[in-house]
């Protein structure tokens, strides 16, 4: 069965830093484009980071370009978000998402709250 689980958020401090995880099982890790999405309080989930299957190309929304880094390990089947310079407009929570080459699958993780306040 597909599960993607992403790591515990956290509350952190404006200019801080967190790392979330997510792991993968029950499909074919490296085939699939991995993506962060995330939902602010009262707005619509929207897209924050992709990277393709052999790790090789990556692209970011505007908001968070030069602030978070994705990356993944085929080995551990698992892909991350390094989150650096976090304001308080990055509070959402945070959903893993992957969808393979040919888009006959979508899979979703079950998302994780992060907080940025002081």
């Amino acid at each position: 069965q597909v599960q993607l689980v992403e790591s515990e958020g956290g509350l952190v401090q404006p200019g801080g830093s967190l790392r979330l995880s997510c792991g993968a099982s029950g499909f074919m890790f490296s085939r699939y484009v991995m993506s962060w999405y995330r939902q602010p309080p009262g707005k619509e989930r929207e897209f924050v980071a992709g990277i393709s299957g052999a790790g090789g190309s990556t692209n970011y929304a505007d908001s968070v370009k030069g602030r978070f880094t994705i990356s993944r390990d085929n080995t551990k089947n698992t892909v991350y978000l390094q989150m650096n310079s976090l304001n308080p407009e990055d509070t959402a929570v945070y959903y893993c998402n992957a969808v393979d080459d040919s888009y006959r699958h979508l899979y979703w993780g079950q998302g994780t709250q992060v907080t940025v306040s002081s």
